[in-house]
């Protein structure tokens, strides 16, 4: 759409002509302007080229092109809530059937594919099916557009068959993990989630799989959006499930109970795991809760708001575990659960880590080392900023 919106015009035209239709939507986020600018100008060329309009290419076909700007609500990506919007309604999911194939848009047959698809077919056609088909993998053909961000020395957008591993892209196209200063590469991988807000966490046995759509569902992610947020070992799995999770219940429409609610109940659930007031019953709670809100909910939204959660409890189980019954977590990034502690051996008996702290959790005396009272302390980190010899270890 920013790059390349012909690509999507020819392709949306090539389906109207297929199917028969007289009209195509673009619905595009009204956060980004480039997109819609750039629609929009490419909309105008093409109808003064003659591609759109009436009687394109001095035949029976008319195709009129809108670009529709939607308020940025994740749910309206799922299909029926995406008409409702268009039509001026709410976008709220509708269950199907009917499907839109059969009733549509203002209750016309309607045909909705993803803007990539769209500029897929021309390439396609042009290649011609079996070459085309010949790229990736025998159920999943062609090449896909993921987005490769978080802990890698090269992000941005790229485009790779279907049959690539996450390995290639990572180390090979990625440039390798890096540390959290972004310096360093390098670094220990630990996992990547793929899929956008609802994907799954994969982990280091899956580097050398195969990317298509089958295998990730087999190990519980999914293609999704494109999304690769590439994660190295100082991140903390269980705020990572947190941080999508606080993202989809956001996002959720409020139509269908069991979404609605169950991610807030699944959000509490990880704050009490990320704050240590979690017991045994709390991870069980959690994943039985992420299974029922998994099948019950009304659309995609619902049904995979889970997938981040249920994945790192596959994957990462060890974390929970010692974010519940050990309350401490491995990284070190859950301030609820650090441990201050004073490493005797380099303590000079200065006295200013308690003179700093807020809550006198500090006690020693001259000539001996200085200790911090763990019920006591607020974990605000004050004290290992003080200190001058460094110490204070986290």
């Amino acid at each position: 759409m920013e790059g390349n919106p012909h690509s999507v015009l020819e392709g949306m035209i090539i389906a109207g002509k297929a199917v028969g239709a007289s009209v195509g939507y673009i619905y595009v986020r009204t956060e980004y302007p480039l997109a819609v600018s750039n629609l929009k100008l490419a909309v105008k060329a093409a109808e003064e080229a003659g591609f759109l309009g009436k009687k394109i290419f001095g035949s029976d076909f008319d195709f009129e092109m809108r670009i529709m700007e939607g308020a940025g609500a994740f749910v309206c990506g799922e299909e029926t809530a995406l008409m409702a919007s268009i039509e001026g309604k709410r976008g709220m999911p509708m269950p199907k059937p009917p499907f839109p194939a059969e009733r549509g848009l203002f209750g016309k047959p309607t045909v909705i594919n993803n803007v990539e698809t769209f500029a897929t077919v021309p390439v396609a056609m042009l290649m011609g099916v079996d070459v085309y088909a010949a790229k990736g993998t025998e159920k999943s053909s062609g090449t896909k557009t993921f987005a490769l961000t978080g802990h890698v020395a090269h992000t941005g957008l790229i485009e790779v068959p279907f049959s690539t591993t996450l390995r290639e892209i990572i180390v090979d196209i990625g440039g390798g993990v890096i540390d959290d200063d972004g310096v360093n590469r390098g670094a220990d991988f630990k996992a990547v989630q793929i899929g956008g807000p609802s994907g799954g966490c994969l982990t280091q046995e899956h580097l050398d799989m195969s990317l298509d759509y089958d295998n990730l569902l087999k190990v519980g992610a999914m293609i999704g959006s494109g999304g690769l947020v590439v994660m190295n070992q100082q991140t903390c799995m269980i705020k990572i499930a947190r941080f999508f999770m606080q993202f989809t219940q956001n996002e959720s429409c409020g139509k269908c109970v069991v979404c609605r609610e169950g991610t807030r109940q699944m959000l509490e659930l990880l704050d009490d795991i990320i704050e240590g007031r979690a017991t045994a019953e709390t991870i069980e709670l959690l994943e039985e809760l992420a299974h029922v809100v998994k099948i019950g909910s009304l659309c995609g939204l619902g049904k995979t708001a889970p997938n981040p959660v249920l994945s790192t409890l596959k994957y990462f189980r060890e974390e929970y575990d010692a974010h519940v019954f050990d309350k401490t977590c491995p990284t070190g990034q859950c301030e609820a659960l650090s441990r201050y502690v004073i490493v005797p051996e380099l303590c000079k008996s200065c006295s200013l880590c308690a003179r700093a702290c807020p809550v006198d959790a500090i006690s020693g005396s001259k000539g001996v080392p200085y200790v911090i009272d763990q019920e006591i302390c607020i974990r605000c980190g004050v004290c290992m900023d003080t200190c001058k010899f460094n110490a204070i270890v986290k």
